[in-house]
């Protein structure tokens, strides 16, 4: 009996790992932005203001600890700071994409306690997964009220990896639930996301913190948002622990060579495990988010005013 719990438990956890997203409709995504690509036209607009340097929010990937890049952006509006673009992987691209369609940090606090069990899941046992990830593309549609990402307003990226090149591939344009569902899709969990004819998974597995794909785009502040799974607390005497340490170890590697190109990093403290659904646990990962960001609202101030100042020196 208490393996059988322990599995649905798995179940559980692993289902909440990716669940930090939400969607739109049926119609394909119409543009893959490779990585690398010039900044587009809507960021090219941005840097005519040489005035204002143009911030970059990235959020990372790091399932049910997704809840904490809520209290991020409760933190970053109480001071009246605005990203004028996200990057999103994972949960960051579920919490990313509905705040870029016009949310506000307090509007998806609300969301986040409101989240039901059968607002996402959907089974369908297959030879790829357990989950088919339909029911999450149009939780999040329905949430952004159908604008494709090109619409949001606030310009949003989302990366996935292509399942069988095992590219890095950002998405920009098109509908908005089906790319938040490719990059949360958790291989061996939910069958891959079908696109264009070709499947995409997860983008943690390529890219956990996407902090170069927000450099490429032409940032020049980049605030990154870490909420990976520390290795040290990872429970490993059984083997779902060890299949999550495997995974935890080789994500932080990933991230931390990227993490050296943000100017600032926002790494909430999310030692204790966390159900998706769980109440209490929502909100503690909130105020984790929030805490972790105030406690770096002097730098960030700082690294604002900085790029600012030295824009307006250039242009005289």
């Amino acid at each position: 009996m208490r393996s059988y719990k322990s599995f649905w438990l798995c179940i559980a956890t692993l289902l909440l790992y990716s669940i930090c997203g939400i969607a739109i409709a049926d119609s394909q995504l119409s543009n893959a932005m490779p990585v690398g690509l010039q900044e587009d036209k809507r960021i090219l607009e941005l840097k005519k203001n040489v005035e204002k340097p143009v911030v970059a929010l990235v959020l990372g990937s790091g399932g049910a600890r997704g809840y904490a890049h809520i209290g991020v952006l409760e933190a970053l509006e109480q001071q009246g700071i605005k990203p004028d673009f996200i990057v999103g992987t994972s949960a960051g691209s579920l919490v990313g994409a509905l705040y870029a369609s016009g949310k506000s940090a307090e509007q998806l606090h609300q969301i986040a306690l409101d989240l039901k069990v059968n607002d996402v899941r959907d089974f369908k046992v297959g030879k790829q997964g357990f989950f088919d990830g339909k029911k999450v593309q149009d939780y999040i549609n329905k949430l952004v009220e159908g604008q494709s990402l090109e619409h949001l307003r606030i310009p949003m990226y989302v990366v996935a990896t292509q399942l069988k090149s095992g590219e890095k591939v950002i998405f920009n344009q098109g509908n908005t639930g089906l790319a938040v569902r490719a990059s949360v899709t958790i291989p061996s969990m939910f069958a891959p996301t079908l696109i264009a004819g070709k499947e995409y998974v997860d983008g943690g597995l390529v890219s956990p913190v996407p902090v170069n794909i927000a450099r490429d785009l032409g940032a020049d502040i980049v605030i990154a948002v870490d909420i990976l799974a520390q290795p040290k607390y990872t429970e490993t005497g059984n083997m779902w622990g060890l299949f999550n340490q495997n995974i935890n170890i080789m994500q932080k590697t990933l991230a931390a060579e990227e993490l050296k190109n943000a100017d600032v990093v926002i790494q909430p403290d999310l030692r204790e495990k966390l159900h998706i659904f769980d109440i209490k646990g929502r909100e503690t990962t909130i105020h984790a988010g929030e805490l972790a960001t105030q406690l770096k609202m002097k730098q960030i101030k700082s690294v604002l005013q900085r790029n600012t100042d030295l824009n307006v020196s250039q242009e005289k």
